[in-house]
């Protein structure tokens, strides 16, 4: 399966704040909130939603594209890609601007504050699937970039007749209700966490009756509850496989996706795509930034099979068959 990944490509800059953001917000002074925190750490990690994802995928034997804007200081991150599974060969650099940038400050229960600053992500509504040179992907998904970007991808993949899987997370507080209405009607599916899912159907009017209505499956991450999924087979909460080791939370959703398409490109049912994506989430959780994850696919398997039971299939992704 090709599978086209849209979204940002950004580094990300970590920190971690030793005590409890919630410590410090005084209810009845938020409209004048003003708050500073010391942190302990910080590194600078390789990131953005859509190589996170593809990252995952391409961990499992995958062979993603990506589709993005990056600046001049892209080049040692192309290179990291390269070598690990990801096609780079669509992202476009744009002369004389940096990257995009995340600033994520994690306390000690996991909470994040964050910042993003968009930098070149900001001329990803140039890029066209019109433009694209030979095949027609075979699946496109859809991922936060600039919101002018992600409504031009919705509509070129409604007028090519591509298949897209929509999933609008952190722009759903910059994306107009039309543009999110828009991206789940034509979407072959619809990703969200539970928060997330909830701002949608209050945005588009949709409840959850309708919206499956329109989408073939729809995955809603439930952080350490794992994930539920609607599909025809039926409705399925996967958990969230189990580990002692928590590093950083950035990027594990991420992770749970690219597991999940994994899946989706065997052919595997649903249930058994959402305990992949539940594996790789945790794989990321137990390491430090979005990408800092590795293991083999033997070691993978084993692993998987210490909680789930897959009845032998996931020995086809040694052999690359689907």
């Amino acid at each position: 399966m090709d599978i086209v990944f849209t979204g940002s490509i950004a580094f990300d800059y970590l920190m971690r704040f030793p005590g409890r953001f919630t410590d410090h917000i005084l209810p009845e002074k938020l409209s004048s909130i003003s708050l500073s925190f010391l942190v302990d750490s910080m590194v600078r990690q390789r990131g953005g939603i859509a190589p996170n994802i593809a990252y995952s995928y391409a961990l499992l034997g995958g062979r993603p594209r990506l589709f993005s804007t990056v600046g001049e200081d892209f080049e040692d991150y192309r290179l990291w890609l390269e070598n690990n599974g990801v096609d780079t060969s669509l992202v476009r650099t744009i002369p004389g601007v940096n990257s995009a940038s995340f600033f994520a400050n994690t306390d000690q229960d996991n909470n994040q504050i964050a910042s993003f600053y968009p930098g070149a992500m900001s001329f990803a509504g140039e890029l066209s699937f019109h433009d694209l040179d030979g095949k027609t992907p075979d699946l496109v998904f859809i991922s936060p970039t600039d919101p002018a970007a992600m409504r031009s991808h919705v509509q070129e993949c409604q007028d090519l007749f591509i298949p897209y899987i929509y999933d609008p997370s952190q722009q759903l507080v910059r994306l107009p209700a039309e543009d999110i209405r828009c991206g789940v009607e034509g979407a072959r599916a619809l990703f969200a966490n539970e928060y997330e899912f909830g701002l949608i159907e209050k945005h588009t009017g949709m409840g959850l009756a309708e919206i499956l209505d329109h989408v073939d499956f729809l995955v809603i991450t439930l952080a350490d509850e794992g994930a539920r999924i609607y599909a025809d087979e039926g409705v399925f909460t996967v958990p969230a496989f189990p580990t002692d080791v928590i590093r950083d939370p950035t990027g594990v959703g991420d992770a749970f996706r690219g597991g999940f398409l994994t899946g989706l490109r065997m052919g595997w049912d649903h249930e058994l795509c959402g305990m992949l994506g539940s594996l790789s989430a945790t794989y990321c959780l137990e390491s430090v930034g979005p990408q800092g994850q590795s293991y083999t696919i033997e070691e993978y398997i084993g692993r998987f099979r210490e909680y789930f039971d897959d009845r032998g299939r996931l020995d086809d992704l040694l052999t690359g068959k689907n």
